[in-house]
């Protein structure tokens, strides 16, 4: 609810969306068998309205204060950054660092074993990157979506 304040929505609308999040129960049926109901705790109800326009509100300031490009789609995100010099490959990883302690900020957690790195360019020196204290691993080649 502070990113639906911040972003300058109060009063009776942000009062129907804290009430729409909150208090949600739901039960999962899986192969006939029917779970007990459970309390969401977080989380925006999937195949929403409202869910994609509040997850770019909550996500709109991810690029806050970063240096490398950020290509945003969906739930997924892409950073790019012309490595050439020492100094530009430690910006990449202050950049890395920074969407870190912003996803900690706001209680989010990168799976990062989906984070992958990709070196492009003949002189290329294949620097680490880290995410997490997690080494990220290199690829060549990437799909973006499956089908």
């Amino acid at each position: 609810m502070s990113k639906i304040i911040a972003h300058g929505i109060d009063g009776r609308v942000a009062r129907w969306i804290g009430d729409w999040l909150g208090n949600r129960m739901q039960w999962v049926c899986l192969s006939g068998v029917i779970s007990s109901w459970r309390l969401v705790l977080h989380g925006v109800p999937q195949g929403s309205v409202l869910g994609p326009l509040l997850f770019l509100m909550f996500i709109k300031d991810l690029d806050m204060n970063i240096l490398s490009i950020i290509l945003k789609f969906a739930d997924d995100s892409k950073i790019f950054h012309k490595a050439v010099t020492p100094a530009d490959r430690l910006q990449l990883q202050l950049d890395l660092d920074a969407l870190c302690k912003w996803a900690e900020d706001w209680q989010l957690k990168f799976n990062v074993s989906k984070c992958k790195v990709m070196h492009n360019g003949p002189r290329n020196t294949n620097c680490s990157y880290i995410m997490n204290g997690q080494l990220l691993n290199s690829v060549t080649e990437h799909k973006d979506l499956d089908h």
